[in-house]
């Protein structure tokens, strides 16, 4: 899975061609917890712990435009940007 940004121990990591759900999302992972999250932050499947939750939310609703013009990519399948992480 293309690795489009990491930021305090988080990985966010996005592909388009997936069974379970088609809406536009990406997939964080921290730790053992991964959770698919929609662009607008809020959890598709899967669970955070509540502050890196709150985090890729934040994350989220900065990059809404990056995200969704990484998905127009990957829909293409061309390769993704990268996102700048949170600081």
């Amino acid at each position: 899975m293309p690795r489009i940004s990491s930021f305090f121990g988080i990985v966010i990591s996005m592909y388009w061609n997936e069974g379970a759900h088609q809406v536009p999302h990406f997939h964080a992972r921290y730790g053992d917890d991964e959770a698919s999250v929609a662009f607008d932050g809020s959890l598709i499947e899967g669970t955070l712990p509540a502050r890196p939750a709150r985090l890729v939310r934040e994350w989220a609703l900065l990059h809404q435009a990056e995200l969704e013009r990484n998905w127009e990519r990957a829909r293409e399948r061309q390769p993704l940007d990268e996102i700048d992480p949170l600081s």
